[in-house]
């Protein structure tokens, strides 16, 4: 099968939707499918081998100044090449493209307004591009923020468009009311165009549906996969001290706070272990203080030589920070639909202890990896945290049960049987229907 499938860049971060669709692609080309991954905004940032496309379209710099100066709507698209090489977008990852909800109304806005919004030029710079290829068989969007593109693909090409849910609804949220309000009824006017929604959870599945007003028929749940090269059940051997680890974006709504304070509740306690908290992940600007301030509170504390930032790690630090945990706990705040730092860490036999809410509750359920504790209750994560280090047996059971199960239903082999399963139906129901037009 010929497919298509756009990538969504997050400028310089490890992204957890670019490592998904960059997984996705990668197995359906070892398993002998013809897969453009075509990157939007920025090259995208993969911490394996990046199967996706040379050049990017609505490069991140182009959208930024069209929507703000008209000369840059009409400049000739050879010009545009200047600040739309990748060279060009890395560089501008790195200090100036803006990736937060809160600067980004208008141009969310804009773009899910497609042919009728100031990236226009950029549409048609896509769509030629794709009428000079060979035709795919279906084209994937990567989110439901970009679900403009799907009217003028299908115009265009002729062929079904699909587009993945996964996570989305935190950036809109995100927006200003104003514009909130205007981008929920754009992407609600464009469902009609989309022969069908891959979330990636069940749970999400069920959200998207009432968020969005999606039609159950149209919404098929390919459930998440990671890469499973690296990771192994081989861990350190104990030392005598509990290692908690985080590994995950640093965001309130990550809830890194909340983990220290349960981390606080924990060494307060009598009789209490050896501990250490080791965290790790993407630090964005914006986020710094959030940071500053958690460390600040760990020394007023007294636990500051027992808290570790690592920063951001590529694939090999991480399966090696990975190891030397005991347990890992990410207590977001809000219902997270994907939990990617769940499947790494059971894929190196580490239990996990979450929060009863969102995708969580299903990959736990699933992999029977870990120990689902109350949402935003310190103590409840607290209790859940020492269980793991008081029962040696319970330890090695999760730890075992995580890692077999994440083989077993989290695979990136597996994300990529079910898309193609989904695909085939999604071709032949196209198919039939057109036949019983003509």
């Amino acid at each position: 099968m010929k497919i298509l499938s756009i990538t969504a860049g997050a400028a310089g971060m490890y992204c957890g939707s670019c490592l998904r669709d960059n997984a996705m692609a990668a197995e359906l080309m070892q398993a002998g499918h013809e897969v453009q991954l075509v990157p939007i905004y920025t090259p995208t940032l993969t911490d394996e081998a990046n199967v996706s496309q040379h050049r990017v379209f609505f490069g991140g710099i182009s959208v930024y100044l069209q929507q703000y100066s008209a000369i840059f709507r009409h400049t000739p698209w050879i010009v545009d090449r200047l600040w739309d090489s990748r060279l060009a977008l890395k560089l501008a990852a790195r200090s100036s493209i803006p990736v937060d909800p809160e600067s980004l109304g208008e141009l969310t806005v804009s773009m899910l307004k497609g042919e009728d919004g100031l990236q226009r030029k950029e549409l048609q710079k896509l769509i030629h591009w794709m009428r000079n290829e060979t035709e795919p068989d279906v084209v994937i969007l990567p989110n439901s923020l970009l679900i403009a593109l799907a009217r003028p693909i299908k115009e265009a090409l002729k062929r079904p468009v699909l587009c993945t849910l996964q996570g989305e609804d935190l950036f809109i949220e995100g927006l200003e009311n104003r514009y909130r309000t205007q981008a929920l009824d754009l992407i609600r006017a464009n469902i009609e165009f989309v022969d069908g929604f891959l979330p990636v959870s069940e749970y999400y599945a069920g959200f998207m549906a009432e968020y969005l007003g999606i039609a159950d028929r149209k919404l098929h749940v390919v459930p998440l996969g990671i890469t499973l090269d690296g990771y192994s059940e081989e861990r350190r051997q104990s030392s005598g001290t509990f290692v908690i680890g985080y590994l995950a974006r640093v965001a309130p709504e990550k809830g890194l706070h909340v983990l220290c304070e349960a981390y606080r509740r924990l060494r307060q306690r009598a009789g209490s272990p050896e501990m250490r908290l080791e965290v790790a992940g993407y630090l964005a600007r914006e986020h710094r203080a959030y940071l500053a301030g958690i460390e600040q509170q760990m020394t007023e504390w007294g636990y500051a030589g027992e808290f570790r930032y690592s920063g951001v790690l590529d694939r090999q630090a991480k399966t090696e920070f990975l190891k030397g945990l005991d347990v890992l706990s990410v207590p977001a705040t809000y219902d997270d639909p994907k939990g990617m730092f769940l499947l790494e860490a059971m894929a190196s036999g580490v239990p996990v202890v979450q929060p009863r809410r969102g995708a969580f509750t299903e990959i736990i359920a699933r992999t029977s990896g870990g120990l689902l504790v109350e949402p935003d209750d310190c103590d409840s994560l607290a209790d859940g945290l020492i269980s793991i280090w008081e029962s040696q047996v319970l330890r090695d059971e999760l730890g075992r049960n995580g890692c077999d199960g994440v083989r077993k239903h989290y695979s990136a082999a597996s994300m990529a049987r079910r898309a193609m399963e989904v695909f085939s139906n999604v071709l032949g129901g196209v198919t039939e229907a057109t036949s019983r037009a003509v």
